[in-house]
């Protein structure tokens, strides 16, 4: 089958979830605050904050260091997730997270959730989001070499929507997605949501911030979605 001359070429946005379509952060940066006092490490909890968004290992590298005993790296892990497992009946998704999602989709944008979520939490996160019927594919942790700020995520996402970076946006809410968006040649739209403010987002190369994902919504045909929408 071929594909008229006039038609629009395929367009796709990835999305980061934690943070950016559902209000995780605050939950991980005590989950992770909590494993680590029980495991005897007294971290500020405005610096673990700053760290949620990126893999585990890179979290702790920033927190405890890259000399720490790394022996004990899977047992914070694990603990982590156990306490935060404790909320997965009660995430809750931002104001307007499924109404963008299904908007976009119904502009023919290529929907895809990428995540460093795997199993049973993004089982959760897509539970809270409740709009699978907008979401074409979603990437975790499991597909990737290397979390964000690598591209990895990125690039893995733009693969499972056969859309090239010049096709692409990304939607996240920390400096790590906006880094890892770059590196993947992929425009990043930066949301406040997640607790990182504008300038930090802005310096790290966001092209456009919004409040949250109702703002965006709201905004779209002013925002850089604009910009490819049918073409």
């Amino acid at each position: 089958m071929t594909t008229p001359a006039d038609a629009p070429h395929p367009r796709a946005v990835a999305f980061d979830v934690d943070g950016t379509l559902v209000d995780t952060n605050y939950l991980h940066a005590v989950t992770w605050w909590e494993a680590l006092r029980q495991a005897g490490h007294h971290v500020a909890m405005t610096d673990v904050h700053r760290t949620i968004g990126m893999p585990s290992g890179g979290l702790l590298d920033r927190l405890l260091g890259p000399d720490r005993d790394r022996d004990e790296d899977d047992a914070l892990s694990a603990a982590h997730k156990t306490l935060y497992a404790t909320w997965f009946d009660r995430l809750p998704a931002h104001n307007g997270a499924a109404a963008l999602l299904r908007a976009l989709a119904d502009r023919d944008w290529r929907v895809v959730l990428a995540t460093s979520a795997q199993g049973s939490e993004l089982s959760a996160l897509r539970r809270a989001l409740d709009a699978d019927d907008a979401i074409r594919a979603a990437t975790s942790a499991d597909d990737v070499e290397a979390g964000k700020p690598a591209p990895d995520p990125v690039e893995q996402a733009l693969a499972e929507a056969d859309v090239p970076p010049a096709r692409a946006l990304f939607v996240g809410d920390t400096v790590w997605d906006v880094k890892a968006a770059r590196a993947a040649g992929v425009d990043c739209v930066a949301l406040l949501c997640g607790g990182i403010g504008r300038a930090e987002l802005e310096e790290a190369g966001a092209v456009a911030v919004y409040r949250d994902p109702a703002d965006l919504l709201a905004s779209l045909d002013d925002s850089p979605f604009a910009r490819l929408d049918g073409s």
